[in-house]
């Protein structure tokens, strides 16, 4: 099998691939990602108050997601920006792009099925216009600087849609019996070797690739940190890919893709214990005091920068009891104030700590 770089792959063989996919070591693998994400996900179930790791982790994700595309943030200058602390930088909003393509895709599959309108949807809202299947030739794939071709897409948007007609398919049979982790392994290649659209294809597919756990049953919420881990192995990921293509080796893509799940899985369930136990810790200081201890504590890690304003309006007090309570927390340790623009911006540096340095397992 071999595929030439420079010429479209017009024949993009349809899934399953007929070959045996769920090998012993497959399976092996398949148990113990299963095992991880069942746990990430049981574990969001402790926290009080979900929308905490709602407003943490896609920014995490899209920092990442972006950076695969050379599109570099930190998630310091992402965090900043997304609560408004000071203006985003061209990266910051393309990155912000992607966590509000999240959100508006996780909005969908609530009462729509994994189809190829969820991808029109979500690579249109990550590039910021409306979009649709490319029409036209030419789509480079390869070497900016020596314009060597790695890959060359499918050609045509007739040809482009039957492609995505047949992913949509398989994304939703069930007489292959191959497990959902194994299916978004195929469909995300498949995705990309498809490369739809004519810009943003990558990044869509990863968003793809949280949706589809979400709705095959596998995580309530889009908290995994899948990109987390293709970042930190970026060559390979690409690597991989290609062998597909090149070689149809399945069987290494898809123990590549079992890791980045089993991998952040862990890291996802390690970061929730550790939010977890300095909500507790921040509830039970703020009880030996006579604020509002979990209102409070909710707010404090709900929206780590925090205005005076913020408190003013979700915990219904003055601007006055609020610059007091302030005081108090800063007094405390539990916040640091800082002064930008004539706003005092409060910082929950304890939490973000956490979110920013808590590193994936090996």
């Amino acid at each position: 099998m071999s595929v030439n770089p420079e010429k479209p792959y017009q024949d993009l063989p349809p899934l399953p691939p007929a070959r045996e996919l769920q090998t012993g070591q497959v399976v092996n693998r398949v148990i113990s990602a299963s095992r991880a994400l069942a746990t990430a996900n049981a574990s969001a179930k402790r926290l009080p108050d979900p929308s905490i790791l709602i407003h943490a982790i896609p920014l995490l994700e899209a920092q990442a997601s972006s950076e695969i595309e050379n599109i570099v943030t930190t998630n310091d200058e992402l965090f900043r920006a997304a609560h408004n602390v000071e203006p985003a930088s061209p990266a910051a909003r393309e990155a912000l792009r992607y966590r509000e393509a999240l959100y508006e895709g996780y909005s969908y599959i609530e009462k729509h099925p994994f189809s190829v309108n969820l991808a029109k949807i979500v690579c249109s809202k990550i590039i910021g216009v409306a979009t649709d299947i490319r029409a036209l030739p030419g789509t480079f794939i390869g070497n900016p600087v020596t314009r060597e071709h790695v890959y060359t897409p499918p050609e045509g948007k007739e040809t482009i849609l039957e492609h995505l007609s047949r992913w949509e398919v398989f994304a939703h049979e069930r007489e292959s019996g191959l497990d959902p982790l194994i299916k978004m392994a195929l469909l995300h290649y498949q995705f990309e070797a498809i490369h739809p659209f004519s810009d943003g294809n990558g990044r869509t597919g990863r968003i793809l690739n949280v949706l589809y756990l979400v709705q095959s049953g596998l995580l309530d919420q889009p908290i995994t940190y899948l990109s987390g881990y293709i970042v930190e192995h970026k060559d390979e990921y690409y690597r991989l890919l290609n062998g597909v293509t090149q070689k149809g080796a399945w069987g290494e893509w898809i123990e590549f893709i079992l890791n980045a799940v089993d991998v952040t899985s862990r890291w996802t369930d390690s970061l929730i214990t550790s939010i977890y136990n300095l909500l507790d810790q921040t509830i039970s200081e703020l009880n030996q005091t006579n604020l509002p201890a979990r209102d409070l504590a909710f707010l404090l890690f709900s929206k780590p920068y925090l205005r005076y304003a913020d408190m003013v309006s979700g915990l219904q007090v003055s601007r006055p009891t609020a610059a007091k309570w302030a005081s108090s927390l800063s007094e405390m340790g539990m916040i640091e104030r800082k002064k930008v623009g004539k706003s005092v911006i409060l910082i929950n540096h304890r939490y973000l700590d956490i979110l920013f340095t808590t590193p994936l397992p090996k």
